[in-house]
C-alpha cells in the first residue's frame, strides 16, 4: 500500500508516500561507512510487514520510546513507526498509547489558552490531532520537550471541514500504516515560516488550529522552534526530532543492503543520527553531493531514455514505497494495482538529477511488473524495482527503492559538515 503525504517545510513543499526493530546496533549496507556493533547514535531499521494482517509493501519500520516530560517510568516502546524522510516530525496515534501515558502528555496551548491541534495534510487524507509535549528516545538519542502530533484523538474527534475536505480520515492504524511516522527530512519544521509568519492562505497552508473547544478551531499561527531548544516556552511545531539532539544533530544516515530484482523478505538496515559528529558517521569523499533547493528540498531528474522527460519537482522519500512518475510507453497495471506499473518484461533506464548547484549525478534504475513481483511470494516485502504513475504534473518521486543497496546522507537545512551546509543529499 502506499501512504503519500504533503507537507511544508521552511516554507517548501514535500511529496511523500508512505516499524519494527529495535534501538541498538545495526547490519551493514552498500556504500560509505558499514555500521556495525552497537552504538548510542544508531537505530535499527526494518523494511517489514508492518502492524496491519495485510503486509506493507517498501515500509520502513523502526521504534521509538515516549516519555511523559521529565519522567523516566511513565514510558512506552513504540514499535512500526514509519521512518520518512521526506517529512519533519513525530506523529503518533492515539489508539497506540497507554491511557496513562497519554493523559501525562501536556497539551500545546497558546496565549489564549487555545489548544493548538493539526491537520498533516497528505495526498491521500488527512491525519488530524493536537499537538502535545512528550520526550522521546531512539537508540541512545533524546529529543526532550519535543512538540509531538497525536493523531485520532478523542478529545479532538471531529476536523473542520478545511481540513476533511483534504480527503479521507486518516487516523485508524489500518487507514495510516504504522503506529506513527518519524520524520527526518532536511527540514527542522514540518511546516516553517509558511506556517509562523502569516494567515494569508495563499500562503499559510492551515496545517495548524488554535481549538478553544473540540467543535470551535481556526487556522492560527505557530512559530518555528528556535535554538537553543532548551529552557523553550509556548507553541511550537512539530519538529524534526534530530535537532533536538545533544550532540548528533545536524542529519541522518539511511544504511539499506542491495536485495535482489526479484523482492526480498524483511530486512534490516540502520538509521545512523549526525554526519561527522561521531567515528561511525563520517562523510565519503568519494559520495556524490547533492544540494537541494532551500526552500522545496527538491531537485530536478531528467528521464534519458527517448522520449527524454524532466521532471523539476523531485523528492527523495523513504516514506513513498515507489519511484512514482508518469512516462508514456509503460503499462499500468489493472484492477487492484493501477497505482503501479507492469511492464511485459523488466524495464531498465538512465536519469540524472541536478542539485540547486547545477551539479548532474547519474542514477540508473529499473521497473518491474508489479504485479509478478507481488504475486510471487508471500513473504516478500521489499522491492528495489516498484514504480508507478502519478497524477501530479512534473513529479519525480525517488522512494524507498533508491535507498536499497545505498547509504544515504541526509543533512539539515543549516547545518554544517566537512563537505557542505544542508540541506542536501549524498550518496
Amino acid at each position: 500500500m502506499r501512504l503519500t503525504n504533503l507537507f511544508l517545510a521552511g516554507a517548501a513543499v514535500l511529496l511523500l508516500c508512505s516499524c519494527k526493530g529495535h534501538s541498538s546496533g545495526a547490519t551493514s549496507a552498500a556504500g560509505g561507512n558499514t555500521i556495525t556493533g552497537a552504538a548510542g547514535n544508531v537505530a535499527t531499521i526494518t523494511v517489514g510487514a508492518g502492524p496491519n494482517a495485510t503486509p506493507a509493501i517498501n515500509a520502513l519500520y523502526t521504534s521509538v520510546t515516549v516519555c511523559a516530560p521529565g519522567s523516566t517510568t511513565n514510558c512506552q516502546k513504540i514499535d512500526n513507526v514509519q521512518v520518512d524522510t521526506g517529512t519533519s516530525g513525530l506523529r503518533i496515534l492515539a489508539s497506540v498509547l497507554s491511557p496513562v501515558l497519554a493523559a501525562a502528555l501536556p497539551l500545546t496551548v497558546d496565549g489564549n489558552n487555545n489548544t493548538i491541534v493539526e491537520c498533516a495534510q497528505y495526498a491521500d487524507g488527512y491525519a488530524w490531532g493536537p499537538v502535545v509535549t512528550a520526550d522521546m528516545t531512539i537508540s541512545g538519542e533524546k529529543a526532550l520537550s519535543l512538540p509531538v502530533q497525536v493523531i485520532g484523538s478523542s478529545a479532538f474527534p471531529t476536523a473542520p471541514t478545511p481540513c476533511a475536505g483534504t480527503g479521507p480520515a486518516l487516523d485508524t492504524i489500518q487507514t495510516f500504516g504504522a503506529n506513527g511516522t518519524i520524520g527526518v527530512s532536511v527540514f527542522a519544521q514540518d511546516c516553517g515560516s509558511a506556517c509562523a509568519l502569516t494567515l494569508d492562505p495563499s500562503i499559510n497552508p492551515g496545517f495548524y488550529y488554535a481549538c478553544s473547544s473540540a467543535a470551535d478551531c481556526t487556522v492560527t499561527t505557530v512559530p518555528v522552534a528556535t535554538l537553543p531548544l532548551t529552557g523553550a516556552t509556548g507553541p511550537r511545531q512539530v519538529s524534526n526530532p534530530v535537532i533536538y539532539f545533544a550532540t548528533d544533530n545536524n542529519g541522518v544516515i539511511v544504511e539499506l543492503p542491495t536485495i535482489a530484482a526479484t523482492g526480498s523478505g524483511t530486512i534490516s538496515g540502520a538509521l545512523v543520527f549526525g554526519v561527522d559528529t561521531q567515528t561511525n558517521n563520517t562523510s565519503n569523499t568519494a559520495d556524490s553531493v547533492l544540494t537541494l533547493n532551500a526552500t522545496t528540498g527538491g531537485v530536478e531528474t531528467t528521464l534519458l531514455t527517448s522520449p527524454v522527460v524532466a521532471y523539476e519537482k523531485s523528492f527523495f522519500d523513504t516514506g513513498s514505497n515507489g519511484l512514482y512518475f508518469s512516462y508514456t510507453g509503460i503499462t499500468v497495471c489493472t484492477t487492484t494495482l493501477t497505482q503501479y506499473y507492469c511492464p511485459a518484461s523488466t524495464l531498465s533506464y538512465n536519469s540524472t538529477v541536478e542539485s540547486s548547484s547545477a551539479t548532474l549525478i547519474s542514477i540508473p534504475f529499473s521497473v518491474g511488473n508489479a504485479q509478478t513481483l507481488l504475486s510471487a511470494s508471500a513473504t516478500s516485502v521489499a522491492f528495489n524495482n516498484l514504480a508507478g504513475p502519478t497524477t501530479l504534473a512534473g513529479r519525480f518521486t525517488w522512494g524507498l527503492p533508491f535507498f536499497l543497496g545505498r547509504n544515504v546522507y541526509s543533512v539539515i537545512e543549516g547545518k554544517t559538515t566537512s563537505l557542505a551546509i544542508g540541506p542536501y543529499l549524498s550518496f
